[in-house]
């Protein structure tokens, strides 16, 4: 039996948790075992059907989770109280076992770590940062240092280096970005709801 099932809207969002999930010490928890499953309907498929299509695979997992982006989902209510019917709906079938988490505006946004992180992985030789030449370019960014539409930022300094945008890069983002200072209030819940069910030894 594993330890966890995700069931994630896509695979950018798999090989980025696969990448933290690796670094069990990082997180704060015991190293565990995980089965991903990748909503065919992404954002707004697990949006609707997440919490009942994760239920199938109760028998073949301690604990259950469902994770998906705010941005693209379709949702008509706030992103906490999308987060919050998800759960309910996760609880009726795994009761305390299982739970969900909405991010906000979306995955992108936890790849804007360190900036020394950024510039190693991406390769990144320009005499200024990332962030300084995307402010150039007219991006906005939020108190946090965190552009304010993540994923647009990231496609455009990768056309910028000619880099093809994959689930390599963000496996390798989340593999080197410092996951105890990350202060995304998502991956806040996520890091809680780990340490809460698999402790570190």
């Amino acid at each position: 039996m594993k330890d966890l099932i995700l069931l994630v809207a896509d695979k950018n969002m798999h090989f980025a948790l696969r990448g933290a999930l690796n670094r069990p010490e990082s997180l704060g928890i015991r190293p565990i075992n995980v089965e991903f499953i990748v909503h065919p309907g992404r954002d707004g498929g697990a949006r609707k059907t997440g919490p009942e299509l994760i239920a199938l695979k109760r028998s073949a997992a301690q604990r259950g989770l469902v994770v998906l982006d705010y941005e693209g989902c379709g949702a008509s209510e706030p992103a906490m109280e999308l987060e919050e019917k998800l759960i309910a709906r996760m609880r009726s079938r795994w009761e305390d076992k299982g739970s969900a988490l909405v991010i906000e505006p979306e995955l992108d946004i936890w790849m804007w770590g360190a900036e020394n992180t950024l510039k190693t992985t991406l390769n990144w030789h320009k005499e200024n940062s990332p962030r300084d030449w995307l402010r150039n370019q007219g991006y906005e960014f939020n108190e946090q240092a965190k552009p304010n539409r993540p994923k647009e930022a990231l496609e455009a300094v990768l056309r910028e280096l000619r880099t093809p945008r994959s689930s390599a890069l963000y496996e390798e983002l989340a593999s080197k970005m410092s996951l105890k200072k990350c202060t995304d209030p998502a991956f806040g819940r996520l890091r809680e709801t780990l340490q809460r069910w698999f402790p570190a030894s």
